[in-house]
């Protein structure tokens, strides 16, 4: 393990079983949060019969609810960093099964947008929850493993959708599946407030300070001046949203519509996403956490490889895919989910603990905007172009370019600034009483 990953500073959680449990119940409540907010992905071409609406309506949901994720992220942090980790996860498990809840019994297309919109805003108080308890009760060399291991147990939820709300859909009917499937909140809200504690016996925050406006501008400037939290965000948009906008919409339609798969078919591909990732995150968070210097070329590498794989598929000649090109281009984009994750270890070094939760929704913001803007310019130009996909996926690399050129920008002034903490907290420790 390099040094710099390996460094115990004073305070440090010490981990352990009763960690793990604790943090087991904050990622429970991630991964149903995941299920709901998956289940459209699964549900596109049942969404767009049942509200009468073309691909610009039909992405309007998803852009809708990143919409509302991602302007929740900021808020979310404030508030992770003022209540705590078990305030607002209640709230958030209230909100989104209200929505899935909604969304089941939705006749119309306004009252179905409110449901995702209610559901997003509940989805958006999980994550950075689950971050800032893992930094409670882990120590700090842990981090990144953590942060991956919680985004393999999201897309864990991504695999509940694709398997199982799939099935519900086309076997008991769109009204039960979805008010079934919002059980599992329930489920998991008692769990949490049952057992979930924000942070061990002994390892209280410190004393935290007036609200106010003020407060809030000052949290949020000094996260936004770390280059770290920046750059972070810039990883994060620049590798999140292939993938997302992927499963969270458009894959299903690609690849029934436009490559004449089966519905069945489809499922295994969008399924073989999610094991990749699953597989990708466990490797790149042990990675990251033996070699810090490894967190910039995996990101980068990831972009690349997916903009190659995007680019043949789009390219090949004739009107339609070989397999073996649509099963590379699903695999790939499994690294997506776990290269944005890498984001969040540039700005968990540059910032102090009472300030992780607005860095971390600084940081979350990046790869929901890249999305929404996708998922919104993919259905504009399917309608433009009359379900031309070769051209509307196209919008990926304008997206990719973007963050690729503000990565470049911030890449060595992050790196310095880091390298002045880590100096900083190493004389801390050197100084600090046994």
């Amino acid at each position: 393990m390099s040094s710099h990953s390996a460094v115990s500073l004073p305070g440090d959680p010490p981990g352990g079983r009763r960690a793990i449990g604790v943090w087991g119940i904050g990622v429970s409540v991630y991964f149903v949060a995941v299920i709901f907010r998956t289940s459209l992905g699964v549900a596109g071409l049942d969404a767009a019969d049942r509200f009468h609406v073309n691909a610009s309506a039909l992405s309007t949901f998803s852009i809708l609810q990143l919409l509302v994720y991602a302007g929740m992220q900021i808020p979310v942090g404030l508030l992770v960093d003022r209540l705590g980790t078990k305030k607002v996860l209640t709230i958030g498990v209230l909100l989104f099964t209200a929505g899935q809840l909604g969304f089941a019994f939705s006749s119309t297309y306004g009252m179905a947008l409110a449901s995702r919109a209610l559901l997003g805003c509940g989805d958006a108080m999980t994550f950075i929850s689950v971050l800032r308890l893992g930094t409670r009760w882990f120590p700090a060399r842990r981090g990144p493993l953590v942060a991956q291991l919680a985004g393999l147990v999201g897309m864990a939820g991504n695999l509940v959708s694709t398997l199982v709300i799939a099935r519900l859909l086309h076997g008991v009917g769109w009204t039960t599946a979805f008010a079934g499937s919002a059980f599992a909140g329930v489920v998991v809200l008692v769990l949490l407030l049952l057992f979930l504690k924000d942070h061990p016996e002994g390892h209280e925050p410190e004393p935290f300070p007036h609200q106010g406006a003020a407060y809030v501008r000052r949290q949020i400037a000094a996260s936004w001046r770390e280059p770290g939290t920046r750059l972070g965000m810039w990883v994060h948009f620049t590798t999140q949203f292939p993938a997302m906008v992927f499963l969270l919409l458009w894959g299903m339609p690609f690849l029934v519509q436009a490559q004449g798969l089966s519905r069945a078919t489809a499922g295994e591909l969008l399924t073989l996403v999610v094991l990749s990732n699953m597989f990708v995150g466990l490797v790149y968070g042990q990675i990251v956490a033996r070699h810090h210097a490894a967190r910039l070329p995996l990101a980068l590498g990831t972009v690349t490889a997916t903009a190659v794989v995007w680019a043949s598929a789009l390219a090949y000649p004739g009107d339609r895919d070989p397999m073996w090109l649509l099963v590379v281009l699903c695999a790939v984009l499994g690294a997506c989910g776990p290269a944005s994750m890498i984001g969040f270890d540039f700005a968990r070094p540059a910032n102090p603990p009472e300030r992780q939760g607005t860095a971390s929704g600084i940081t979350n913001m990046g790869g929901f905007v890249a999305s929404m803007t996708t998922l919104f310019a993919i259905g504009v130009l399917l309608d433009a172009t009359g379900d031309n996909y070769r051209v509307a996926f196209s919008a990926v690399f304008v997206l990719q370019a973007l963050g690729l050129s503000q990565i470049f920008r911030l890449r060595k002034q992050a790196a310095r600034r880091e390298r002045e903490r880590l100096v900083a907290s190493r004389v801390e420790t050197v100084h600090v009483p046994a």
